[in-house]
């Protein structure tokens, strides 16, 4: 039977395998539950509890709370909007995986924004788009959400690859790593990335 436990530093790296050189595919934050699923050499395969799997070291790792007590996920607040939240995060650098203003990637800052206000959703993009509401050019509004990839969201291909909050007129806030920015910025939607649009999509 899996193992509750959590995490009880900062910040663990989970990685892809149980190898501190592999990829870093997401992080874990103190305080946050998580489900032991297999141990090996110091490393436990665990899930989040936003259904996200990855390796973390086992010195990384204690006992849940007395119930009651764990307090790892904010109350909802239902009159902020996560787009404030990922505005806290402006100038973080770009970190694959990353999940703090120590370094945080795109679908990073979106899940971030919204776990602050009380809210789970989905840790990768292409989750995030199957996950979302799609939302009507005609009805867009500031705060929602645009996804972007290599194939069309109507042919089957890929999925998104990259996500950020539409602000209105043409301006974007998003984690990036190009050759002149990297990390949290607002500024407007490159011509790179406009070519590249999916969906725009709603919590």
């Amino acid at each position: 039977m899996p193992e509750m436990v959590v995490c009880t530093v900062d910040v663990a790296p989970l990685h892809a395998e149980p190898d501190p050189a592999s990829e870093q595919v997401t992080q874990a934050l103190r305080g946050e539950p998580l489900t032991v699923e297999e141990t090996r050499a110091g490393w436990a395969r665990v899930r989040t509890a936003y259904d996200y799997p990855g390796w973390i070291r086992l010195d990384a790792l204690g006992q849940v709370p007395v119930p009651g007590t764990d307090t790892w996920l904010p109350e909802p607040r239902p009159n902020r909007e996560p787009v404030e939240e990922a505005r806290r995060y402006l100038g973080a650098p770009y970190l694959w995986g990353g999940m703090t203003d120590r370094g945080i990637d795109c679908s990073g800052l979106v899940h971030m924004s919204y776990r602050a206000l009380g809210r789970l959703v989905p840790r990768d993009a292409d989750q995030q788009e199957a996950a979302a509401a799609p939302v009507a050019d005609e009805d867009l509004r500031p705060g929602d959400l645009i996804t972007y990839g290599d194939d069309d969201a109507g042919s089957g291909g890929g999925g998104a690859t990259h996500i950020a909050f539409w602000l209105g007129d043409g301006r974007i806030l998003h984690s990036t790593q190009r050759d002149e920015t990297n990390g949290v910025v607002e500024e407007r939607e490159p011509h790179d990335l406009r070519a590249r649009r999916r969906r725009f999509i709603r919590f």
